[in-house]
């Protein structure tokens, strides 16, 4: 192996191998560990430390590196407290996660670090949210990813590395190429010959190094960073190396030749980088064994320290609040008493310009918000109020951009995603469910995004622009789902919305954009995120649903005759307002549940079971559901007409109200 110090300095060598041989002897002891079922289980990165030790130590130490599985080395660079990672690998309560999540599936803001989640691709669009909130603030930083060969096989990598080049965000996508993803060797995986090759066809500076010479893949990273943060602009590392263990111990390594090991094994970083720094003089052999003494003394201490370290215990009323960020709202009442007239989608609109001002580091992102102001003109004229630095048009990548606006969130901004469609939201679910939903249950830090969605059928568009998707969020702990079916709560609530720190889902009925409208107040307000509001108050009935449907219902209502309704408007589906709704049942002995939705697995169905459970002694007759069928949406008017309850939902109230 040829080490080429360069003009690096003795100490610099020698904090090198200092970092080198740590994750090494860290990993020696949890090989001991797992096979005394000390630690559950164990993804090596022995032979691949110098990847992640010459990354992080090339790096200022406010710059964030996001690492996977072999990446130890990231943490220990950063001097991450061995207590605490040590009981992160024992899922102890002093762990990153609290016991919540296991080995490097974690992040901490201290360190700059923000660990993985098992689908490994997503993290890639997070980097470029991290890289473009350092742009927008001119901090001239640099944001280093990771990416293991098999991973580059996700969609997501293209669209990561496709947006950070088409904005010049200043991010390495290092990618380490051992050759195999799991036991699937590269041949099986791709047909180029070198990652090299990928770069040029994004736009993208492109090279290659050795992965298993420290001083090669410092001196590496040392430049790129440098470089970016001069001129920003994405680049692309592809480090060689190979995994002397198998993808995780379980999984062991009879699928790759023995030969491979014979001829990896002479390329051991740590052995190597030994060998060069006696004959340079740099370091004797006492002193190597004296650094190799103090690091496992470190490693010995603070095992036994964690051994005494109390376990995990369950607290349920823990295990809820940390579901969600901390957040308090506060209702904001309209500063003036003068209303305007406005439409839904007018009042949305609003809402945005209004937030954007009330919040400098709040940014827009969707495919045509900007010059064009979104299929639906909800973003028109914005860009000439807050430009382009704000108001974002994307490349047609719903996953990155989700995971941008997540990677913002990270660095302390706030997003606003707008689906063009909320049935596109599909391309992009990983990251909500498994993202944003998650994060602050697993380590504490929070997605600030607020994800439109315009949804809902009514408008003869067909089965791929018609769905009401809303239901497969609020099956998702840790996400909020907001459905206004007026101007004056979609201005207000969707106000809320983005003052909340945590991940919301706002639905957006494309039906009522242009044809609702009322008198809201012209001055910035909120409406409370989970609480509903009673339309219509009456003693016979309770009509329970939100969205299109509050507008159906209305209609039904007022032609009752001498019965009358409590019409409950949802507002918020998670969390939903229980106590009204139970008030309600409880008042009127009789409930329908009435959802846009195809009615198996809807939230009418879930209201439905609640009602059940909790408020069966005060019903004088069985609660009834009413939803579209369960088909997707059709196009034709007359099909789709048939597909909606609308005519349903007069027929149930009225045999409801007969039972």
């Amino acid at each position: 192996m040829n080490f080429n110090r360069k003009l690096y300095s003795d100490d610099l060598l020698k904090s090198l191998y200092s970092g080198l041989l740590k994750p090494r002897l860290i990993e020696e002891k949890m090989l001991i560990l797992l096979r005394q079922n000390e630690i559950s289980k164990w993804f090596s990165g022995i032979g691949q430390e110098a990847i992640a030790v010459g990354s992080a130590m090339a790096m200022e130490k406010d710059e964030y590196i996001l690492p996977l599985h072999r990446n130890l080395g990231i943490f220990t660079s950063r001097e991450v407290p061995l207590f605490r990672l040590f009981s992160q690998f024992q899922g102890k309560l002093s762990g990153y996660t609290k016991g919540r999540d296991r080995s490097f599936h974690f992040g901490t803001k201290e360190h700059h670090i923000v660990g993985m989640i098992s689908h490994l691709g997503p993290q890639l669009a997070v980097a470029d949210g991290i890289a473009l909130a350092d742009l927008l603030e001119n901090k001239n930083k640099a944001t280093l990813v990771f990416s293991g060969d098999g991973g580059t096989s996700e969609g997501d990598f293209h669209e990561a590395l496709n947006v950070a080049a088409v904005w010049n965000l200043p991010v390495i996508f290092m990618i380490e190429n051992n050759g195999y993803g799991l036991s699937t060797p590269n041949n099986e995986q791709f047909r180029f010959k070198s990652f090299t090759d990928k770069g040029p066809a994004y736009g993208i500076d492109a090279l290659q190094i050795d992965g298993n010479n420290i001083l090669e893949v410092y001196d590496a990273v040392k430049k790129a960073t440098a470089s970016i943060r001069s001129k920003p602009r994405p680049i692309l590392i592809e480090a060689l190396t190979f995994r002397m263990r198998g993808h995780e111990e379980a999984s062991g390594t009879k699928y790759v030749p023995q030969e491979l090991f014979e001829k990896w094994s002479q390329k051991d970083p740590v052995e190597n980088y030994e060998k060069y720094l006696l004959e340079q003089n740099v370091l004797t052999y006492s002193e190597l064994q004296e650094v190799r003494k103090e690091i496992k003394k470190e490693i010995d201490e603070a095992w036994a320290q964690v051994a005494k370290a109390p376990t995990a215990s369950a607290d349920t009323a823990v295990e809820l609040s940390d579901v969600y960020a901390p957040f308090d709202q506060v209702v904001i009442k309209p500063s003036s008493e003068k209303k305007v007239k406005r439409r839904y989608v007018d009042a949305i609109s609003d809402s945005i310009r209004e937030s954007m001002e009330k919040y400098p580091k709040l940014v827009l992102m969707g495919q045509d918000v900007a010059e064009y102001g979104g299929v639906f003109k909800v973003t028109e004229g914005l860009v000439e109020k807050f430009g382009k630095k704000r108001i974002i048009n994307t490349p047609l990548c719903e996953s990155a951009i989700l995971g941008t606006g997540l990677g913002l969130s990270i660095n302390d901004y706030k997003a606003i995603i707008e689906m063009q469609f909320a049935d596109f939201v599909t391309s992009g679910f990983n990251q909500i469910v498994n993202n944003f939903a998650k994060i602050h249950y697993r380590w504490g830090q929070n997605a600030d995004v607020v994800v439109r969605m315009p949804t809902g059928a009514g408008t003869a568009a067909g089965p791929f622009h018609s769905q009401s998707n809303e239901a497969w969020f609020v099956h998702t702990p840790g996400l909020k789902v907001v459905f206004p079916s007026s101007p004056h709560d979609a201005k207000g609530l969707l106000n809320a919305s983005i003052e909340d720190p945590n991940p919301v889902l706002f639905f957006e009925h494309k039906f009522l954009y242009r044809s609702v409208s009322e008198e809201i107040p012209e001055s910035y307000y909120t409406e409370p995120i989970g609480k509903a509001r009673m339309v219509t108050e009456g003693n016979d009935i309770s009509i329970i649903t939100y969205g299109l449907p509050v507008i159906w219902a209305k209609e039904i209502v007022a032609n009752l005759g001498n019965y009358t309704a409590d019409l409950i408007d949802l507002r918020t589906l998670l969390p939903w307002d229980k106590e009204t709704v139970e008030n309600s049942v409880k008042k009127t002995g009789r409930a329908i549940v009435i959802t846009e939705d195809t009615l198996t697995g809807s939230i009418a169905s879930e209201i439905a079971a609640y009602i059940g459970e909790k408020c069966f002694q005060y019903l004088d007759a069985p609660v009834v559901r009413v939803g579209s069928l369960d088909t997707p949406v059709p196009f034709s008017p007359a099909l789709e007409e048939n597909f909606l309850p609308k005519k349903r939902m007069k027929e149930k109230i009225e045999e409801l109200l007969l039972y």
